[in-house]
């Protein structure tokens, strides 16, 4: 029903990239070419300029962007409202979320879904991303929402939400009130990380690559099991941690941490839901609406 050019924009214009944009929507590249050019022709503007093996967005693309972004989110929150008046749901999900998510996001949404749908009963299982796919591949769970991206052929993967990696301390650490630290500053700072199998360690460790390092060169003082550890650790050190931005906003609104932007580095990603390849449960499909939408408030 909804023009399917739009959503094709949309898909490349986010993933900046006609290969993973037709990967994405099981298309192929010629034809994501084709509709992209089929919106060019009709608004008579370009959307896309290429940059080498790369393209980026045009500022009519942005404002393209923009326009979509509201239009999909409208068309989603039609659709499930409308598809609600004729489905009465019930029974078990099974969802699994990485430490992060299950802690910090999700725990709003769940809330929301129990109202209006009381029949269907929640278990959500808690564990890192690698151990929140593996359940997922074993059958332990319908539907897992994991931090970070990895290649598992079984597992298809979609956006969810996006998050920001912050490096924060204590608000008396020396270097609190600094406006930025240098990468070679970053070297010398006393560090706690999570442990072996962490979305977010696996995101920062890619991030760091550009910028030469890796985490052998760090000074790592302690690798912890969560990020309640995490934090309650760093109200009483001189170290600082890599965190989900949507973990510490309790304490950067009530001033306990504060981040510290570090010179021409930026850590984000996406959250994504995980269903095992060519699964198609109904719950779970209901859930993934939901939380999209619930989310988009």
């Amino acid at each position: 029903m909804f023009d399917f050019r739009l959503k094709v924009f949309h898909t490349v214009a986010k993933r900046l990239s006609f290969t993973k944009a037709a990967a994405d929507l099981f298309i192929t590249q010629p034809a994501v070419t084709r509709h992209i050019q089929e919106l060019e022709q009709h608004f008579k503007v370009q959307l896309f300029e290429r940059q080498g093996n790369q393209i980026k967005l045009t500022q009519q693309g942005q404002v393209m962007l923009q326009y979509a972004d509201q239009l999909l989110s409208i068309y989603r929150k039609m659709e499930f409202d409308l598809n609600s008046f004729s489905d009465h749901h019930k029974g078990v999900l099974q969802l699994g979320a990485s430490t992060t998510i299950s802690q910090y996001v999700i725990p709003f949404a769940l809330a929301e879904f129990h109202k209006k749908y009381k029949d269907v009963n929640v278990k959500l299982l808690n564990g890192n991303t690698e151990q929140i796919e593996h359940a997922l591949i074993n059958n332990d769970i319908d539907l897992g929402i994991i931090e970070g991206k990895s290649k598992n052929k079984g597992i298809k993967y979609t956006e969810y939400l996006k998050d920001e990696i912050v490096l924060v301390s204590n608000i008396n650490h020396p270097f609190a009130k600094k406006p930025f630290i240098t990468v070679e500053e970053l070297k010398n700072i006393p560090l706690l990380l999570r442990e072996a199998g962490s979305g977010t360690l696996d995101v920062i460790a890619h991030a760091l690559k550009p910028a030469g390092l890796n985490f052998s060169q760090l000074n790592i003082e302690m690798e912890l099991g969560s990020t309640e550890a995490i934090k309650t650790y760093l109200r009483n050190s001189n170290c600082m941690a890599f965190l989900s931005v949507h973990s510490v906003f309790t304490e950067l609104t009530n001033k306990v941490f504060r981040i510290v932007d570090i010179e021409g580095l930026a850590i984000e990603r996406f959250f994504y839901f995980i269903e095992r390849q060519g699964a198609s449960e109904q719950l779970a499909n209901l859930f993934m609406t939901f939380a999209k939408q619930y989310n988009l408030k």
